[in-house]
């Protein structure tokens, strides 16, 4: 589902969300503090509706700072289940114990109970998506009695006079939770906890900053925790792909590639999201949503809570910003007016701005601004920008043709279940990295273009796309002009199997890719991919010119020279890049501010707002106080979000304030994943 909105390109592949930064295999121990709530705001509890029983000792919640030496090591594959959270019926008790309605509340206290009842979700689908679907009408609700009688079933019981679950060892049933420390999830986190606790189950819970949970050495990317609580930002098509497929369960040996943190790999799920992901035909990819959705609520791997209502607020003084549900503010940076300086506030910052290994919301954002955009996906759909003749290449529109082909030996290919092989030998052999393997793979069938289905074989008949993608000329912030060669560079890099990218799903399902002239590419993708998407342009660009003027085994080389593996720590890439879009970042002052100016080499003309800082706050508090001070222009989505800040800038817009606040329901959703597996 789960990156909406394209930087620059790799539109059609950017799957998922919110993540994450490269590392090798092997690491130095890092040592990361872990800020852990200090205490959750009276007033947000005491607005909360009537109807909503919160526990008094919510508020009451003091934690110490505490330190967490994390190891990023080359350690065996994370096969061996997790001691507890490996049993279906202790991941179902969770759920049953978990009360979405209290946890929309406390997040929510500024809208209306029908208002709530709207984002709570069931599957990890929202129900304002044409694909959502719950077959079997599964929905695990608030229960504590149901939950207790699983876990009583699960070999963990209430011990004589005691409030906290024993195994038969006597060992208390204790789990280690883990999300941001956005003011947001510290709220709805506390009341988790008292939910758990009302089950007996302990919950030890840590707020860490966002640079770490989503970095490359520790949190998501590493799997180091037991219930992890995150958002996937929502798309205009659910995709899901990198989340839920097995092969993208991270590991030490696959470089940590993909984005299923869970662990999670049932091979009927597997099958279906592939297939989601690889049909034209929408009545298909329903069915197989369909089918995907019902196994993950019956395995509960992870638990949907809900859809997330989140605002912006604007000074008045500055026009043209433009919110959406499924597109990034900072879509519209071309367009803003009003000021020459205009100052955004974060309360979290990018780790990185190599958008291959870093995908975090407010990377995202700033990517905009630095390196533009192929298309927008405004309003649950995609928009031509720098698309020759503002059309994407479809088949309709002649810019792609869909044609059967028949295999040959040493072909790779999509099978009917979605998974990439290929014939060796005659032989069908599946690529588990989508590259080598030399396991035999039998019964695999392949689909023609009529529907016809017959076993994998040379001389099978299968449907391949061939689009040539046409851009409009354009030039690098320094004035060069976009070359064949960068295109040829970014194809590398993206594919290097060293680069470090979250997936390479997309490069797996490229068969042969033709460089025609500085503007344009031609790519043959491999027989059987029929995903929908195919239009969406799916090879970034990288100034192949730019000379590497940092300390370094790569200084004094051309870009072009650099190797993919060094990509992720080269400033030139990582900190101060170069990009085609409207602005240019000058400056990084890590934990302080990043300062963009206008970029005159823009290919639309420079844009009017001659800088933009993008100001680091502690918390959104801090940023809401600085917007109403007139010390800040905008408060974006990602850092307003939701709360008792939203009331804040709302009263203050009912009371006169020169602001403007955009409210809107978005296909974002927050959740809690299992970790099904440990070292």
């Amino acid at each position: 589902m789960q990156t909406r909105k394209s930087v620059a390109v790799l539109g059609l592949f950017a799957s998922a969300s919110m993540i994450l930064a490269a590392c090798g295999q092997t690491a130095a121990p890092i040592v990361q503090t872990v800020e852990v709530i200090k205490e959750v705001p009276k007033e947000v509890i005491k607005e909360v509706v009537k109807e909503v029983e919160v526990p008094k000792e919510v508020i009451k919640e003091v934690e110490k700072v505490v330190e967490k030496e994390v190891v990023a090591t080359s350690a065996p594959e994370w096969t061996t289940p997790h001691p507890i959270l490996s049993n279906i019926k202790i991941r179902q008790a969770i759920a049953h114990c978990t009360d979405r309605d209290q946890l929309i509340a406390v997040s929510y206290p500024f809208i209306s109970a029908e208002e709530r009842a709207k984002l709570r979700m069931d599957t990890w689908i929202p129900k304002t998506s044409p694909f959502y679907a719950n077959p079997n009408n599964i929905d695990y609700t608030f229960d504590i009695t149901g939950g207790g009688k699983l876990l009583d079933e699960a070999g963990w019981k209430l011990p004589e006079g005691g409030n906290i679950r024993e195994n038969a060892n006597g060992e208390p049933l204790q789990l280690a939770f883990a999300t941001t420390n956005a003011s947001f999830r510290q709220t709805w986190a506390t009341v988790f906890e008292k939910q758990m606790a009302a089950c007996g189950i302990v919950i030890k819970r840590s707020h860490v900053p966002g640079s770490i949970w989503f970095g490359g050495a520790s949190g998501l990317r590493r799997r180091d925790f037991e219930l992890g609580a995150f958002a996937w930002v929502g798309s205009p098509d659910p995709s899901g792909q990198t989340i839920y497929s097995c092969d993208n369960i991270p590991t030490p040996a696959n470089n940590w590639q993909g984005q299923n943190y869970m662990g999670w790999c049932d091979k009927e799920a597997d099958a279906a999201i592939k297939l989601a992901n690889n049909t034209l035909n929408v009545d298909e990819r329903k069915k197989a949503y369909a089918t995907h959705q019902d196994l993950f609520v019956k395995n509960m791997v992870s638990i949907p809570l809900f859809q997330r209502a989140e605002a912006g607020a604007v000074a008045k003084r500055v026009k043209g910003v433009k919110f959406n549900p499924t597109e990034y503010y900072s879509a519209s940076a071309d367009q803003w007016e009003g000021r020459d300086t205009m100052v955004l506030a974060f309360t979290q910052e990018p780790a990185s701005m190599f958008s291959l290994v870093e995908s975090a919301a407010v990377q995202r954002t700033v990517a905009q601004m630095v390196f533009g955009v192929s298309n927008t996906a405004y309003d649950y759909g995609y928009q031509p920008v720098s698309y020759e003749g503002d059309k994407f290449p479809t088949i309709e529109a002649g810019g792609s043709t869909n044609a059967d082909v028949a295999l040959k030996d040493g072909d790779k290919f999509i099978g009917t279940d979605g998974s990439v092989y290929a014939l060796k030998g005659g032989k069908v052999v599946n690529l588990k990295d989508g590259v080598t393997g030399d396991e035999e793979a039998k019964d695999i069938k392949v689909k023609s273009s009529k529907g016809e289905e017959a076993p994998a074989a040379v001389g099978a008949m299968v449907p391949q796309i061939v689009t040539t993608f046409k851009f409009k000329a354009d030039k690098w912030s320094d004035g060069e002009p976009v070359k064949k060669a960068d295109y040829e560079l970014g194809y590398k890099v993206d594919c290097d199997r060293t680069s470090g990218a979250t997936s390479y799903d997309g490069c797996d399902r490229i068969a042969a890719v033709e460089f025609i002239d500085d503007n344009s590419y031609k790519v043959s993708y491999v027989p059987g991919f029929q995903n929908p998407f195919y239009y969406l342009a799916p090879i970034r660009s990288y100034p192949s010119h730019q000379e590497i003027k940092s300390e370094g085994a790569n200084k004094g080389k051309k870009l072009g020279e650099v190797a993919p593996k060094d990509f992720a720590t080269l400033p030139e890439i990582a900190e101060l890049p170069l990009g085609t879009g409207p602005f240019i970042l000058q400056s990084w002052e890590k934990g302080q501010k990043m300062t963009l100016v206008a970029n005159p080499n823009y290919s639309k003309g420079a844009p009017k707002v001659k800088k933009v800082v993008v100001q680091f706050f502690g918390d959104s508090t801090g940023a809401v106080a600085a917007l109403l001070a007139g010390d800040v222009d905008v408060v974006g989505t990602e850092t307003l979000g939701a709360g008792s800040e939203v009331q804040a800038v709302l009263d203050a817009q009912k009371a006169g304030k020169p602001i403007e606040v955009f409210s809107q329901p978005t296909p974002t959703w927050e959740h809690i994943d299992f970790n099904l597996n440990v070292r």
